[in-house]
């Protein structure tokens, strides 16, 4: 019997191992050189609360897009911390983009995005995506999720659901206080490339 549980035992905590290991890429910090290029908004219906943005023209401030949709209460529960960090950053070189990726039907009208903006008094800027082409662009799988993209464009932070709110402010507090251009982007440029 006890040789039993012992092998229960082992075969739980294996278990166990290979769930935290799969979850590992679910959220959190970009291991160091594996950072990706973030890829431009796709599709966008509509712009609300602001002009069109293109990441390409954003490039030296930090970015946090934020898929959501004004039905799902874990968006709800999680845009509290969202709005903060806009209203908190906005004038530090933080530029927030909620991607309301629609979840129902219902959720692709504008009229019904709009009332949802006002009700919930959200300041940063919304991107109507309808067809999924940002959400796809992102391989993006989660309401919400929260993707952090650096001065230079590249994704460096990602979280999915609800929580790690200090772990995500800091994150934004650390990319915000990179430099632009990075130090070694000199190093790095080809040569004959006059940067």
């Amino acid at each position: 019997m006890k040789l039993s549980r012992i092998a229960i035992g082992a075969a739980i905590a294996a278990s166990v191992g290979a769930l935290t290991f799969a979850a590992t890429p679910f959220g959190g910090d970009a291991p160091a050189g594996v950072a990706r290029a973030a890829p431009e908004f796709q599709s966008i219906d509509t712009w609300l609360n602001s002009p069109p943005l293109q990441l390409e023209a954003l490039r030296g401030q930090v970015v946090l897009v934020d898929f959501w949709t004004y039905t799902c209460i874990n968006c709800l529960n999680h845009l509290p911390h969202v709005k903060e960090w806009h209203e908190k950053y906005k004038d530090k070189g933080l530029t927030v983009v909620g991607v309301h990726t629609p979840e129902f039907a219902f959720e692709k009208s504008t009229r019904n995005v709009k009332d949802a903006i006002q009700r919930l008094q959200i300041r940063h800027a919304v991107a109507q995506d309808n067809s999924y082409g940002t959400w796809k662009a992102f391989n993006n799988q989660y309401w919400p999720a929260v993707y952090l993209i650096d001065k230079a464009g590249r994704i460096a932070y990602s979280h999915f659901g609800e929580g790690s709110y200090a772990a995500t402010e800091k994150k934004i507090q650390a990319l915000l206080a990179q430099p632009y251009p990075p130090a070694n982007a000199a190093a790095t440029a080809p040569s004959g490339n006059p940067k």
